[in-house]
């Protein structure tokens, strides 16, 4: 049996190898004994099993799988529920073994027989359920099928479709409700409060349509146009909140010339625990927000839309989102999000118009020495600029040098304030440029992989949003940015 053991079982089953050993046996002894029955008891028996083998790779039986996911996507920690339906196209008898194939992460492969007992019309239906601790698109399939001859001498197993991507996206954090978010001059609450309560200055008129009520008529428009006209009241801005996500690899370095980031077998990420933590943030701030009405920028570094090169992003061009949809689009632009350019640490950062490296070499792990990175310039601020006091900045950023923290500096002026959670790394001089924020009126929070979100948020408040809004207020005078 140990001998039996050690034979490849994709070719023939057990019961195969005997006969083709029977067989050889025969052989052996008809040529031996010159008995010419004993050699057509052989080659019967090797002719068999040949025959067997050729008969499930060509007759191969066909099928169509049907997966559904429930949630479709699902947050870190959830369990989503998987629904097979497989059901055979061409017809065959008998029973198979089928294996839904999966990453390492999710354990062992689930193995079913096709068909199964509660098989109706031809389907057969199959369900299990996956949870993932990490963020990101994982390949769920293909289903495998396993199947033999009526003889059940020869084995077949191959893929019966292609799988499908499940998306992991990272989940949020509760944050406590600070000042941050009623920062603003016209933020949620004061917006809700003068749709109310409308004084004459947020009162639009527009002509009266069939099936207006008399009471919006407003008389003295009606008098000055000629024709009834009726109030439409709505608030003078919309909230909005314009958050930066930093995603280069130079700036989530662990120390200074060295190379970082981790490539994720399952996801096919390059991400570190520095970037996993502000990816979470990225994704708790975006809900705590959107939970107080406000419409999302997301930008990266560069100005560009943060999502541009996020493989599970819907619409990777697009930058503004509002409402549970809009959250959901940032929910799934976060699930595999990675890091990008220059893999190695500079000492010199050279500034060029170009907005960042070739995502594909990046992907290959080739090491960038000699590109140049152009970080926080007149492209970001154009963004800004074009979307001036209308809400809170929020940067969301790796370790920066000082060069780093002059360049982004002035963009406390296009915020109505400005926030920042930056990580902290000594070697990169991070002390400076955090100083060199705070006095360009940046509200900062210094963090690490192992800070609570929480409290990093909840530091906003501590010593006031005032003193914050002031030093703002003194950059948009003119107040001299630190150099």
């Amino acid at each position: 049996m140990a001998f039996m053991d050690r034979l490849p079982k994709h070719l023939f089953t057990t019961r195969g190898w005997g006969l083709l050993a029977a067989g050889a046996i025969s052989l052996g002894s008809a040529y031996v004994m010159g008995r010419r029955d004993l050699l057509s008891l052989a080659v019967l028996l090797l002719l068999l099993p040949l025959v067997a083998l050729a008969g499930v790779r060509v007759l191969k039986p066909k099928f169509q799988v049907y997966r559904e996911f429930n949630p479709s996507t699902v947050e870190t920690s959830s369990t989503t529920t998987v629904r097979l339906a497989v059901a055979r196209t061409n017809y065959s008898t008998g029973h198979v073994i089928m294996e839904e194939q999966l990453p390492p992460r999710f354990g062992e492969p689930p193995a079913f027989r096709f068909p199964a007992r509660s098989a109706s019309g031809g389907t057969s239906r199959y369900e299990y359920h996956l949870r993932s601790g990490k963020r990101g698109q994982f390949r769920i399939g293909p289903v495998t099928a396993e199947f033999s001859d009526p003889f059940g001498l020869s084995l077949r197993r191959h893929s019966i479709d292609d799988g499908d991507l499940l998306t992991v996206t990272p989940a949020a954090v509760e944050l406590p409700v600070t000042g941050l978010a009623g920062a603003r001059g016209n933020d949620g609450v004061t917006a809700t409060r003068i749709r109310a309560n409308p004084s004459d200055d947020d009162i639009m008129t527009r002509e009266y349509r069939h099936g207006d009520p008399m009471r919006r008529v407003h008389w003295a428009a009606t008098a000055r146009h000629g024709q009834l006209m009726v109030r439409q009241e709505e608030s003078v801005t919309t909230p909005e909140a314009t958050l930066i996500l930093d995603q280069r690899f130079s700036a989530f370095a662990t120390g200074a010339g060295s190379v970082f980031g981790s490539h994720d077998e399952d996801s096919d990420l390059f991400t570190s625990p520095h970037f996993e933590w502000m990816v979470t943030a990225a994704m708790s701030v975006a809900a705590h927000l959107s939970e107080r009405n406000y419409s999302l920028r997301v930008l990266d570094s560069f100005g560009a839309p943060a999502f541009l090169r996020s493989r599970s992003a819907p619409d990777p061009d697009t930058e503004e989102f509002s409402g549970a949809g809009g959250l959901q689009a940032i929910a799934e632009g976060l699930a595999a999000i990675e890091l990008s350019g220059p893999r190695h640490v500079r000492a010199e950062h050279h500034r060029t118009d170009n907005p960042g490296a070739d995502h594909r070499e990046a992907r290959t792990g080739q090491a960038f020495t000699d590109a140049p990175e152009s970080v926080f310039d007149d492209r970001l601020m154009d963004k800004l600029a074009a979307h001036r006091l209308r809400g809170p900045l929020l940067a969301l950023l790796g370790a920066v040098t000082p060069a780093e923290a002059r360049a982004l500096a002035p963009a406390a002026a296009y915020g109505a304030n400005a926030f920042a959670l930056v990580i902290s790394d000594p070697s990169r001089g991070s002390e400076e440029a955090l100083e060199i924020l705070r006095r360009a009126g940046w509200r900062v929070a210094p963090v690490t992989a192992k800070s609570q979100l929480a409290s990093a948020w909840s530091a906003f408040d501590e010593g006031g949003i005032v003193a914050a809004a002031g030093a703002a207020m003194d950059v948009r005078r003119g107040a001299a940015v630190p150099r």
